[in-house]
């Protein structure tokens, strides 16, 4: 859905951006991931047709960002970090006037600004100030903005920046009803525990580079080719771990802290298929089969080291 190839960008005798490629699937939810001053905000901008790359092109749907600018905003929504809200109207009011200013039809402007609501958790605060609302609701208020023209592609910069809990999990819940509506999703941060439960692909940006582009799994098994997973048992007989050292791809067994039986592996699903029929074999009784996910701050530690220097 989304191309980025070769762009670079300055800004008067500083260069920013230097070389970048990647690309997003149709319908994923991507992170994109960088300290502050990484190149983040000004990539998402080239992407949202507000800049235009000294060097590269950017398609998204198909379309340059330069030479169809247009046919672009037109799929694409766009929130930026620090997006501002008017705060003297009315939640209903603030819709109504974008929904205008996206060219929608007098006559559907009504159902689709009650649809956004409703998507976005605001049924029943039409009639609020946006000067009332939290921070949490003027996030939510702002995709409800980037929602009304129905866009295939939604670019979020910093979306759960200075949330409270509570609202950051609405959040992640939000991003996955509209990843679920076949909506593609790009976040930006830099706090990793903020996109940690919501992305499966990312880009890891450093000085103006990608230093790694592609599915959260593929780069976490680049960088680290064993993988673990938790076997809980409903007991732990001794010697429980012997017969799972009889498979050529486990590597080590070990008790965990909390009892589980951590096993290290090489392979890919099939291998996690032998084990719990390895289980079964040996009259052990599996309650719960725990694979250990790719960790982001993990993958981003080990891909940045040193280049922080």
């Amino acid at each position: 859905m989304i191309r980025v190839e070769g762009i670079s960008h300055h800004f008067g005798s500083m260069q920013v951006l230097h070389d970048v490629w990647f690309h997003v699937p149709e319908g994923e939810v991507f992170g994109f991931i960088g300290p502050n001053g990484a190149g983040k905000t000004t990539t998402l901008r080239m992407m949202a047709t507000l800049l235009e790359p000294a060097q590269g092109r950017i398609l998204v749907g198909g379309y340059d960002v330069v030479e169809r600018p247009v046919d672009v905003r037109r799929i694409l929504g766009f929130m930026p970090d620090g997006f501002g809200v008017y705060e003297r109207v009315t939640v209903w009011e603030y819709l109504e006037f974008f929904a205008s200013a996206y060219d929608i039809p007098l006559g559907q402007r009504k159902r689709t600004v009650e649809a956004v609501m409703e998507l976005t958790d605001l049924t029943g605060l039409s009639d609020r100030l946006v000067q009332a609302m939290s921070k949490g609701m003027k996030q939510r208020l702002a995709i409800a903005r980037t929602l009304l023209h129905d866009p295939q592609v939604l670019i979020l910069d910093e979306p759960a920046n200075g949330l409270d809990p509570r609202a950051r999990i609405e959040m992640r819940d939000l991003i996955e009803q509209l990843q679920q509506l076949g909506k593609t999703v790009v976040l930006s941060s830099h706090i990793l525990t903020e996109l940690s439960d919501m992305v499966t692909s990312v880009a890891i940006l450093e000085k103006g580079r990608v230093l790694a582009a592609g599915p959260v799994s593929q780069i976490g098994r680049e960088l680290k080719p064993e993988r673990a997973v938790k076997l809980r048992l409903l007991e732990y007989p001794e010697g429980c771990e012997a017969p799972f050292r009889e498979l050529p791809s486990v590597t080590h067994v070990e008790r965990g802290p909390e009892g589980f039986l951590r096993i290290t592996y090489q392979g890919g699903d099939e291998t996690v298929a032998a084990i719990v029929a390895k289980a079964v074999g040996a009259k052990l009784q599996v309650v719960r089969v725990e694979p250990e996910r790719d960790d982001l701050e993990h993958i981003f530690l080990e891909v940045t080291r040193g280049e922080l220097q």
